[in-house]
């Protein structure tokens, strides 16, 4: 599926702009003028990647300082240990859009347990 993210111009270098879907997605624009697009959830505990640190191709999740490589969606840094899902962007017409991988996501272990029934 592709989705329509955002105009080109409205997203500054080193800035995030998270995209409210199921799971939600982030698309990060690097000082180098990158563009690249993760599950927006942190794989260790719910919180937003968009809402961390961008430094290079890395993001620094906000909650306990895991570090998520941009490119390849690898872990960088503990306590996270589940890479988060990449999916391809691309500019057309100044206007930035994803193509969301179909691949699973790895959800951390509160919102996999809501999602199964369970208490988190």
């Amino acid at each position: 599926m592709m989705i329509a993210a955002c105009r080109l111009v409205d997203l500054p270098r080193g800035e995030a702009h998270r995209l409210d879907i199921d799971p939600p997605v982030s698309v990060f624009h690097t000082d180098d003028g990158e563009l690249f697009a993760i599950d927006d959830t942190c794989t260790h505990q719910d919180a937003s990647l968009a809402d961390g640190w961008l430094e290079g191709c890395e993001v620094e999740c906000p909650l306990h300082a895991s570090k998520f490589n941009l490119k390849t969606g690898a872990v960088d840094a503990p306590p996270a240990k589940l890479p988060v899902r990449t999916h391809e962007v691309f500019v057309e017409d100044g206007m930035i859009y994803v193509r969301l991988s179909t691949a699973a996501p790895n959800l951390p272990p509160c919102i996999a347990a809501r999602l199964a029934g369970g208490v988190a």
